[in-house]
């Protein structure tokens, strides 16, 4: 009887396992499809961070595309200018560079202003003709502010708990991957609220599926997924909010580029190999 119940418990748990895994895939899906391609974002102004690589290059490729105007930040201003030059050749009105570090917040608040500023105050001149025997040009003030805000900028720590000698060696992984977020949320918000815009927030899905070694990253990345949660409840119809949980992707971390024990950026072959 026990072994029974064992071997039932044992189908349940996979089944569930196997639903969860799906369900999380579909609705995370479904809700980049109705933030990406059902909305018309051609002329909107789309603030991403962590754009020179990987994941936050390739979605503002896909916006560009779409004709968004763009911001794009990260550290790396080679690769940002770049990405920026591609932008613009593929379908961009307009695309910016801004160099800055989300675990900064005095750069998050920067950037969103340097982007608001950018993309500034436009004035559109129309002229009405022989309106009784005089001519008059009338301006209306348009003001732009920030549609999408994405927030991609991520670090990944890979390795063992018991292995870290300084065990504050591991703390950009919420500076950047949660704090980097909240930050650029923080300073967006009000913005965000004027467009009525929205949040895209790349998580992970480690998240909620666990792996050895990537211990700090699953929980800055569950952090940023139950903050999101929340601030869904707490924003309702002011702005939406879309949270991408992706498995594994070709990205630098895939290609064995990894945050040491020692705080170090590394590219390790025998990582990606393994």
């Amino acid at each position: 009887m026990d072994m029974i119940d064992k071997f039932m418990h044992a189908v349940l748990s996979i089944t569930f396992f196997v639903f969860f895994l799906h369900y999380r895939l579909f609705t995370s899906l479904v809700a980049t499809a109705r933030s990406l391609f059902k909305e018309n974002v051609s002329g909107k102004v789309v603030l991403i961070t962590g754009a020179s690589s990987g994941i936050g290059e390739h979605v503002a490729y896909e916006y560009a595309r779409r004709g968004a105007c763009l911001a794009v930040v990260a550290r790396r201003e080679h690769r940002l200018r770049q990405v920026a030059a591609v932008c613009e050749i593929i379908g961009s009105p307009e695309a910016v560079y801004i160099v800055g570090d989300v675990a900064k917040m005095e750069d998050c608040q920067q950037f969103v202003e340097a982007t608001v500023s950018y993309f500034g105050h436009c004035k559109q001149p129309i002229r009405r003709l022989d309106f009784g025997g005089f001519n008059f040009l009338l301006v209306f003030d348009v003001v732009v502010t920030v549609d999408h805000l994405v927030t991609n900028a991520g670090v990944t720590p890979v390795c063992m708990f018991k292995d870290y000698d300084d065990i504050t060696k591991a703390s950009p992984a919420m500076e950047i991957n949660f704090w980097g977020s909240v930050y650029s949320t923080y300073y967006a918000y009000g913005h965000l609220k004027k467009s009525k815009g929205k949040i895209i927030v790349i998580a992970s899905s480690t998240g909620w599926l666990f792996a050895p070694r990537l211990s700090f990253y699953s929980a800055s990345k569950a952090a940023v997924i139950s903050f999101y949660e929340t601030l869904r409840y707490e924003f309702g119809g002011d702005i939406g909010i879309t949270i991408v949980t992706p498995g594994l992707i070709k990205t630098e971390m895939t290609d064995g580029k990894f945050l040491s024990k020692e705080a170090r950026l590394q590219l390790d072959p025998e990582m990606r190999d393994g």
